[in-house]
This record gives structure tokens, C-alpha cells and sequence, in this order.
């Protein structure tokens, strides 16, 4: 068994490759690739999370595990971990465990920027983040790659919490401000969520037409950032969608759930993505196995590379 740190994949992961990884994950979905269900446990306490998320495809099969112990920053400790599991195929034998925390923002916010890549209109420049977060910061970081982003409207429940994010994003070059909901969705050209909500975080008739919406949040059944009013009137899109409509946004969507599209459908161009500047696009990403494991095996490339004399 071989062994990545989580301080040996947090200096090799970056936004490119998490971006090609991503990539790569989404279209594999649509293609050969077997999905597994979820699995969604809880610790001692129901307060600490994990969740199992499992996928094969005709090359490779693993496992990821996930947590969120949110009464860890009290001891100076990140709220979520995340150890990714692959199997050696002849064998069955786990080959490589792979330490990656900070890689699952990098990963998460990838799925994000993929999404914005293929949906957004190429002159979005304003975003309006919801959440002031750990993941938040990657999802800003990620699409100011992709769109010429000039000003982000930061929508946090916490006040000192939302000054930290402003600094932070700052810091990282880009003009940011905090915002109310309403301000920020009725300027914004990209709107994320990247929450642990339970109740939409905005009203539908807040957004402008023209606008991609994205929902990052939204991984278990009985999360909700997204208002469902919303999705009669866009054109709809996930990762997964027999798991969109089961632990992700989706699972609030009462329509007609042939209109759901898997963004992979889109990158190989079995389905239109966005028709017109007018419309409204939704990206659901209640995040898939897929993304783990191969950015997992895009970090051992990398991780190989570094360790050969």
C-alpha cells in the first residue's frame, strides 16, 4: 500500500489540475463509469458527519470518505477531511490512501468552474457567493480562472466572518465586498451557494435573466439552497442526475426531470448547454466519487514525479 499526506497532496494539487480532473470526472459519468450509492453516517454525535462515495469505471475503482466535524476550528482543526481510497484492480487490495482535505475544495470548486466554463456567458464578470466559508474562498478562486471576474458581492450571515472572507479574497486579487442577498443576486452575472442550508437562501424573481446559477452546498437529503421557483423558468444541470434529484438541489425539483441534464451530456456534445444570453442556466453538483478518484490518480502522476531519482 502506498501513501499520500495530506501536506504532500495539498503542495501538489492546483486549480489546473483539479479543473482537468473534473473534467475528465463529468464525462467519464455519462460514459463507462459506475456510480454507487451514497453513504451517509454520522459519528458519536449526529453533529459530525461523514459520507462514502464510491465509483468504477473499465481502469479504475475506489472510494472516498468524507467528513465534517464542525466543532473543530474550536481546537485549530479544519471542519472537513476528506481520505480517498484506490483499489489495485488485480488484486483487490486498497494500492494508494491519499490524505486530501484541501484537494477537496480544490475538487469541489473544479466541478464549479467547469460548470461556468460551459454554461456562463463568456462576459460574466460579476459573482455573488453565498457562504464566507473554507469552500467558499476555493469556488472564487476557481472561477476568477474561467470568467474575467471583476467584482464579487460576498453574502455572509456573519458579519466578522464575512470582513475575514472580503480580506481574504482581497488578499487574493480580487475586488470584493460584502452584500445583502437581494443586492447581490440582482447584480450578479454568477451565483454560487456554498452552504449547509436547509431553506433557499434567495428569491427566483432575483435573478436577472442572463444569470448561471450554481449550487455547491447542497449533498444530503433535506438540503436546500436554491428556491424551486426558480427551475420552471431554467434550463437545468448536474453531475449526476439520478443523485442530483436524490441528495442534491434537484431533490426540490417537482418538474419534469427529463429536462435535468448531465453537464458530461453537454462537454461531449450530446446536449445543449446554453441556447441564448438571456437564459438562466442551473448547475446542481452534489458532488461525485468520480472527482475524487480521478484527481487522486492525476496527484499520484504528480506525487510519482517528484519521488523518482
Amino acid at each position: 500500500m502506498k501513501f499520500i499526506s495530506e501536506e504532500q497532496s495539498a503542495a501538489l494539487v492546483s486549480h489546473e489540475m483539479a479543473f482537468d480532473a473534473a473534467r475528465e470526472a463529468l464525462c467519464a459519468v455519462v460514459e463507462d463509469a459506475v456510480l454507487f450509492p451514497a453513504v451517509l453516517a454520522h459519528g458519536t454525535s449526529p453533529a459530525n458527519r461523514f459520507s462514502i462515495k464510491s465509483a468504477s469505471t473499465g481502469t479504475f475503482a475506489g472510494l472516498k470518505v468524507g467528513s465534517f466535524w464542525p466543532g473543530n476550528p474550536d481546537i485549530g482543526l479544519p471542519r472537513h477531511n476528506s481520505v480517498i481510497l484506490l483499489f489495485d484492480q488485480a488484486i483487490g487490495r486498497v494500492e494508494w490512501v491519499i490524505e486530501a482535505g484541501k484537494v477537496n475544495a480544490y475538487r469541489t470548486a473544479a466541478a464549479d468552474a467547469v460548470a461556468v466554463d460551459t454554461l456562463a456567458r463568456k462576459d460574466a464578470s460579476t459573482l455573488a457567493i453565498f457562504g464566507a466559508g473554507n469552500q467558499a474562498l476555493f469556488e472564487c478562486l476557481a472561477l476568477a480562472r474561467i470568467r474575467p471576474i471583476t467584482k464579487v458581492l460576498a453574502v455572509a450571515r456573519d458579519q466578522a466572518k464575512g470582513d475575514a472572507f472580503i480580506a481574504e479574497l482581497r488578499n487574493a486579487g480580487l475586488n470584493a465586498e460584502q452584500s445583502a442577498a437581494q443586492e447581490a443576486c440582482e447584480q450578479a452575472d454568477i451565483v454560487v451557494t456554498a452552504t449547509p442550508a436547509r431553506a433557499p437562501l434567495f428569491s427566483a424573481d432575483w435573478i436577472r435573466p442572463g444569470t448561471h446559477v450554481a449550487s455547491m452546498g447542497s449533498d444530503a437529503a433535506g438540503k436546500q439552497e436554491l428556491p424551486p421557483e426558480l427551475f420552471a423558468s431554467a434550463a437545468l444541470f448536474c453531475d449526476h442526475p439520478a443523485q442530483a434529484v436524490v441528495m442534491g438541489d434537484l431533490q426540490h425539483f417537482t418538474g419534469d426531470r427529463t429536462r435535468i441534464v448531465a453537464l458530461g451530456d453537454v462537454l461531449l456534445g450530446r446536449a445543449e448547454g446554453r441556447t441564448s444570453a438571456d437564459q438562466i442556466t442551473v448547475f446542481d453538483s452534489s458532488g461525485i466519487a468520480l472527482q475524487d478518484l480521478t484527481i487522486a490518480r492525476k496527484l499520484i502522476s504528480a506525487f510519482e514525479g517528484t519521488t523518482k531519482p
